[in-house]
């Protein structure tokens, strides 16, 4: 089962006054946007018009896939508590759109969440260009997801223009296969921390070192990478490890979503013993059997009592289900390291673990794995650095 993620907005300037709404609706596995909209509304209050771009948004993300779920995502209050069912309904203009919006979807299938203004900006420019056009409203715009682009006639669709444009949005965004319907997964973004002065010399630094900070290269990396996550919109909780550098990579997402970090402890890196600091020629030449026994068999620890490859993995897989049980149907970021994002990974795909020695693993790059409830797993991303490119 698919899900998507709708943005709406509603203003009036008076209101009652010359009122628009936009919305929006993205994947919610990787953030691209399918289809936005934006009417003018004439004169009405800025209620209704948010409930107008609730409607919207919840029509646009049915006409892609009517069997998806979707996560509602508003700045008001007002909307989002009156159809969580937390707050009564009592103004006449809202109760039948706000009945009409619960009929799009079946019960269940969607779910609400309030979110700052500064977090809604995409909706609320649509919603002002909208109320700055005060045309009729025919003025509805709709993005292909093929071309992500606003079609030749945008701002005056012909309602076959409309239809059409849905189904190139619906080609591109429906795989040809999918796995079994198991509901929504949980989704991982799975962040490596940015740059320390230990990463461009390739030493060993894992759970039991120095616990080094981000170097000012690191620290331009997470704002690069805060900024990439921000414009997909699709986070919706932050975890970290306990370490530093992932904390400090960590923080600069959080003040870009206005999200809180929460600290897991499983998600931290190895602890490579005697080898913490130094580079792997070094390690060579000081331990040469220990290290060689250390990259044939998963077992072998680090020399002075290591972290085993081994039982990283077993870390790592309970620290995943538990996550996956905590989170299921959600966007989590996982601010982590090396080590565990590639036991991730190599979990999903069901790889040997010789398979940790030939992955590329880029500082402050991002990966994404999917869960199932049925077990089965999806690698939707790997060593991303798109973001970190000038």
């Amino acid at each position: 089962m698919r899900e998507f993620i709708v943005e709406a907005d509603g203003g009036s300037r008076g209101n009652p006054g010359p009122a628009g709404y936009g919305c929006v609706v993205l994947d919610a596995a990787t953030g691209q946007t399918l289809v936005e909209t934006y009417e003018y509304l004439g004169v009405v209050t800025n209620n209704v018009a948010e409930y107008r771009g609730l409607l919207a948004g919840l029509r646009a993300a049915h006409d892609l896939d009517p069997s998806a779920r979707v996560h509602v995502r508003m700045d008001s209050k007002l909307v989002v508590e009156q159809m969580s069912g937390r707050w009564k309904i009592k103004h006449p203009d809202m109760k039948p759109l706000a009945l009409e919006a619960g009929r799009v979807f079946p019960p269940g299938r969607v779910t609400y969440e309030w979110i700052p203004r500064e977090r809604n900006k995409h909706a609320d420019r649509l919603a002002n260009e909208a109320m700055d056009t005060e045309s009729s409203a025919s003025s509805v715009r709709k993005l292909s997801a093929a071309a992500g682009k606003p079609s030749a006639a945008a701002g005056k669709l012909s309602a076959a223009d409309a239809e059409a444009d849905v189904r190139a949005a619906k080609a591109v965004a429906s795989p040809g296969w999918a796995p079994a319907d198991m509901g929504a997964p949980a989704t991982f973004v799975l962040l490596r921390h940015g740059e320390t002065p230990l990463t461009p010399q390739k030493r060993f630094s894992g759970s039991g070192g120095t616990d080094p900070s981000l170097s000012e290269v690191g620290r331009e990396q997470a704002e690069r990478a805060a900024a990439a996550l921000a414009g997909r919109g699709t986070i919706q909780h932050i975890l970290a490890s306990p370490l530093a550098r992932t904390r400090q990579t960590a923080a600069a997402v959080a003040d870009r979503l206005g999200i809180e970090v929460t600290v897991e402890d499983g998600l931290i890196e190895t602890d490579f013993g005697a080898w913490e600091g130094l580079t792997f020629g070094e390690v060579r030449e000081r331990y040469p059997e220990d290290l060689t026994t250390w990259l044939s068999d998963p077992e072998a620890e680090p020399t002075g009592g290591g972290e085993s490859f081994a039982a990283t993995a077993t870390r790592i897989a309970a620290t995943r289900d538990k996550l996956v049980a905590a989170y299921a149907g959600r966007t989590v970021l996982l601010v982590t390291h090396v080590t565990p994002i590639k036991t991730f990974v190599r979990l999903a795909l069901g790889a040997p673990p010789e398979s940790l020695f030939r992955m590329e693993l880029s500082a402050a790059s991002m990966s994404v794995v999917a869960y199932y409830a049925d077990g089965n797993a999806s690698v939707r991303l790997l060593n991303d650095t798109s973001h970190l490119r000038p």
